[in-house]
């Protein structure tokens, strides 16, 4: 068999860090772990859309993989001796993407994912072969379009813009066809007996046809959540997946916590829509929120943390363990629990503005949105923060030019040096100041955009068909239904900030980052007081888990 895999090409890495082959000695470390199996020409190993597969290391023979859609499939690799399988959807234990079948006889090693969990985490060596090759499979994949998803919309939809980045920012991969551009899409359509006004539709795995789903829909037709008790006590549970989430849950596993993350969507929170962070130590070319995002994560997985994806939708808090009640109906108990839920971006206050998002109007500037805006087009940058800024120099490469928007005298104060040159030195962007929009008109998508001088009164009006809004913040906190003390602005109070009369009778001084409610913490952007940059936010999450050890020793 040659070196290079026979299947899809490979476009991110190079073959020998994507399908490495390990040596004599490292095979017989993992084969101390599982066990020995005779495999037969032809034999399915698993399918597509099992769970908790097994990894294997291929002894002698061959192994192939293929994606089967209809009654095609595609070839996507073939493995042979000193190779293994997997890639980061083996970690989380979520439905496999493709089916796997021996082309000879031969033997391969087994181990359950349980055991192979055991062994990224205990082996430094393998641990590091294998992390790598199954984020750079998974990065192969997505960039490929290769799953178990067909994804049938249009630029104009704002529900195609939705699930393309619930899709992207879960790293799971998929097909995408433009109902306006590809002139095949009507044979496909009427195979499945859709119309064109349900768009956008999903086709999952092959099999399931849903028209216009919910995030949660996709979630359960891919099995997401599939492979997480939701019965046991957890000795966390962390709300939310933004950079403090994520920090808390791989500092919360790494030291053998039981661990499970809540995330309403996809990792990453209010950074996982930034284009490249600039500023985080370690990272001097820079880094995008979602690959940041998809690191942590991939990271809170080797050390054995969970996700589940559905948001909180109340918490019980007048019992121990707490419950965390959730969108899909399910009640998840907690020992400790730490609240990460972050902030969202606040609307602007425009009589249409729900009509035009995700359709015009969009509060991320990410390689997806960017998609949507033509080289020779101009769009709309509102605010001037540090996420403003950095959607400014992202979209002026991709676009001919970019209107800044600020109601007050200039930039924050709290936006970066470095992003303030790069925008009085880009020619392309124009910062306005004083200026805010004031109408927005079209039919289907945003076509002009109408906006006032708040000094002059002067208004004017631009055939601009897209605007980026990131506006100062709204804390994700009405879930909690009075738990928990809040500040004037529904930001959560924690530590010293608490005074007495919030505090709960008969209790200790809270800890620092701890509510009101005892075991409870608060960390980052849904934190009153906290410093927004994404470097505090994980260093919260990881100082919160000192405390939560305290906590279940009491």
């Amino acid at each position: 068999m040659s070196d290079t895999p026979r299947g899809l090409p490979l476009t991110i890495s190079p073959v020998e860090r994507i399908f490495p082959k390990l040596t004599p000695a490292q095979i017989r470390r993992i084969a101390s772990r599982g066990n020995l199996r005779v495999i037969q020409r032809g034999e399915v190993l698993y399918d597509q859309g099992d769970s908790a597969v097994p990894f294997f290391v291929v002894v002698s023979g061959e192994l192939e993989v293929v994606r089967p859609l209809d009654a095609i499939e595609t070839l996507v690799t073939v493995q042979g001796p000193g190779q293994f399988t997997g890639e980061v959807g083996t970690l989380s234990g979520r439905r496999t993407l493709f089916r796997m079948r021996a082309t000879k006889q031969g033997k391969v090693i087994q181990l359950d994912r349980q055991h192979m969990l055991a062994l990224v985490q205990t082996d430094a060596e393998l641990g590091e072969i294998l992390m790598r090759a199954f984020i750079l499979r998974r990065v192969e994949w997505v960039a490929a379009g290769v799953g178990n998803v067909v994804l049938i919309g249009s630029t104009h939809s704002a529900g195609t813009l939705r699930i393309k980045e619930f899709l992207m920012r879960n790293g799971h991969p998929y097909s995408y066809i433009d109902l306006e551009r590809d002139s095949d899409v009507q044979n496909l359509l009427d195979s499945f007996h859709i119309a064109a006004s349900e768009i956008p539709v999903t086709i999952c795995r092959g099999q399931v046809v849903l028209r216009n789903p919910s995030n949660q829909e996709i979630t359960d037709c891919l099995g997401f959540n599939e492979s997480v008790d939701q019965t046991k006590v957890r000795d966390l549970v962390v709300i939310g997946a933004g950079p403090s989430g994520l920090a808390a849950a791989v500092y919360g596993a790494s030291e053998g916590l039981d661990v499970l993350v809540l995330e309403t969507s996809s990792p990453g929170g209010q950074a996982g829509s930034s284009s490249r962070i600039e500023n985080y130590l370690g990272f001097p070319n820079g880094i995008s929120g979602q690959e940041l995002a998809a690191r942590a994560y991939n990271q809170a997985l080797k050390f054995g943390a969970e996700m589940l994806i559905a948001g909180g939708r109340r918490l019980v808090c007048d019992r121990k363990p707490y419950i965390v009640e959730v969108e899909n109906g399910a009640r998840i108990f907690a020992r400790t629990i730490v609240i990460a839920t972050g902030a969202q971006y606040r609307k602007l206050p425009l009589e249409n503005l729900s009509r035009f998002e995700g359709a015009g109007i969009y509060y991320g500037a990410t390689f997806v949105e960017a998609q949507l805006c033509g080289r020779e087009e101009e769009v709309i940058v509102v605010g001037g923060g540090n996420s403003a800024g950095q959607a400014a120099v992202f979209l002026a490469q991709m676009t001919k030019r970019v209107h800044m928007l600020v109601r007050s005298g200039g930039l924050a104060e709290s936006m970066s040096r470095y992003l303030i040159r790069r925008i009085e030195e880009s020619p392309n962007i124009v910062l306005r100041t004083h200026t805010e929009i004031v109408a927005l008109d079209g039919v289907d998508h945003l076509e002009s955009v109408r906006w006032q001088n708040n000094r002059t009164g002067q208004t004017e009006e631009h055939k601009i068909r897209h605007v980026f809004i990131m506006t100062g913040a709204t804390p994700n906190t009405s879930w909690l239904d009075g738990c928990i003390a809040l500040d004037s602005r529904g930001f959560i109070k924690t530590g010293p900030d608490l005074p007495a009369e919030n505090l709960y009778a008969a209790r200790r001084p809270p800890y620092l980052l701890e509510t009101s409610l005892p075991g409870v913490f608060a960390v980052g952007d849904v934190r009153a007081g906290s410093i927004k940059r994404v470097a505090s936010a994980v260093g919260e999450g990881s100082i919160a888990i000192s405390f939560v050890h305290q906590i279940l020793q009491e």
